[in-house]
């Protein structure tokens, strides 16, 4: 395995942390400030919306530069946030260092799953990309009860503190460790990246992407009311629960990369439909306790285990203009989230109870299912369209199918 891959895991863990432990840091931040729990979760909404921002925005304003600097720069302007939320002196501040500290997420994870492929042969790609997200996955498992225990014991600031020196630690491993790989074909530019756009197979992958992760994300958004009022688990009992979920995600990432270096649209169909009938049945079977263990393991396995494969996916019908495609699947996820919490606070608005977030969970799963199917279905034709269309040739000139295509080279 290529060193470079472990530097960009720690990006991604660091990243992942800042993220999601200020979910358990609220009450603490809130108090800080003196602004009500609700204002203190715009906090968390308003890092959601700036990594879609700069999944495109930044994403699309570096693509001519080489790939290897922009991450470090990256890591800089996430440092910079997560010193400026440790500082902060006013709530402004702190939304201000997570704003600075969110635009780096999304270009990050798209421009890190371009440069990961290309550390590896191609028909190992989607394994490389797990291994990267394995940090994010390792955020929600050891990061985020750590850095909770860490700010309740000596002060939230304290986390920011951590976050920023782990990102100092990726910065100089990504100096060290990532090689300045050459790009291959023609010279990069913000309008060939764009022309990616024209592939409907592209447009298909994000609407998967954000169908797959807003219905996991839709059940998981409210699951400590589900644990504790319909499942009948201690307040404290959460926390634990949660690093279960989180270990789901770890194998499902691991698993799903693995699996998609064999067949992408295979692996995609095969954890989407699982993780419909995942949900429906956790909808179902929530007020027993044993069976919410291992369906919330099941449910963090089978939804992130799709992560690998989407955004192989879309880096593959991106051709050779992978980058700002790669940053739009992040900022698909993010997109996801967005509609999952929506949909799941219709329903308990609506009073039908705290298992409504996952019934709506599995309607949105269900739409992605069979978004992914048309979209696997039209690859299949057009594939074998092509090899009805080629001209005979020997096996070394033979076009290799769409299942099996090479990842773009990538630097």
């Amino acid at each position: 395995m290529p060193l470079g891959l472990v530097a960009l895991a720690i990006g991604g863990f660091g990243i992942g942390l800042t993220e999601f432990v200020i979910m358990g840091l609220l009450p603490e931040v809130a108090a800080d400030f003196g602004v009500t729990e609700a204002a203190a979760g715009w906090l968390i909404s308003g890092y959601a919306l700036a990594v879609v921002v700069g999944a495109l925005g930044l994403t699309a304003a570096t693509t001519r530069l080489p790939r290897k600097p922009v991450l470090m720069g990256l890591l800089v302007l996430f440092i910079v946030g997560n010193a400026l939320s440790a500082l902060a002196p006013t709530y402004e501040l702190m939304m201000a260092g997570r704003v600075i500290a969110a635009l780096c997420h999304g270009a990050f994870f798209g421009i890190g799953s371009v440069v990961a492929a290309g550390l590896v042969a191609p028909e190992k790609a989607a394994g490389a990309i797990a291994i990267m997200f394995t940090g994010l996955t390792a955020a929600n498992v050891l990061g985020v009860p750590f850095g909770t225990f860490l700010g309740q014991q000596f002060g939230w600031r304290s986390t920011f503190w951590v976050i920023a020196a782990i990102g100092v630690l990726a910065l100089v491993g990504i100096a060290t460790l990532v090689p300045a790989l050459h790009r291959d074909g023609p010279a990069p530019s913000l309008r060939r990246e764009l022309g990616a756009f024209r592939s409907g197979q592209v447009w298909l992958s994000l609407l998967v992407t954000v169908l797959g992760f807003g219905g996991m994300f839709g059940a998981f958004t409210y699951i400590a009311y589900t644990l504790t009022e319909v499942s009948g688990f201690a307040a404290n009992a959460v926390p634990w629960l949660l690093v279960l979920f989180g270990a789901g995600l770890v194998v499902g990432n691991w698993v799903g990369g693995r699996l998609a270096d064999r067949s992408i649209d295979g692996t995609l169909l095969a954890f989407i439909g699982a993780l419909v009938v995942v949900l429906a049945l956790f909808a179902w079977l929530a007020w027993s306790p044993v069976a919410t263990v291992v369906l919330l393991v099941l449910m963090g396995a089978f939804g992130f285990g799709t992560v690998p494969g989407l955004q192989s996916r879309i880096m593959r019908y991106a051709a050779s203009a992978p980058t700002l495609a790669s940053g739009a699947n992040i900022g698909a996820f993010n997109l996801g989230n967005a509609l999952g919490a929506f949909a799941g606070g219709v329903g308990i608005t609506a009073g039908l109870g705290y298992t409504s977030p996952i019934w709506a969970g599995t309607v949105i799963t269900l739409a992605a299912l069979a978004v992914m199917t048309v979209a696997a279905v039209a690859a299949r034709r057009a594939g074998r369209a092509d090899a009805a269309n080629a001209p005979r040739a020997d096996a070394a000139t033979t076009p290799a199918s769409p299942e099996r295509e090479p990842a773009a080279s990538v630097a």
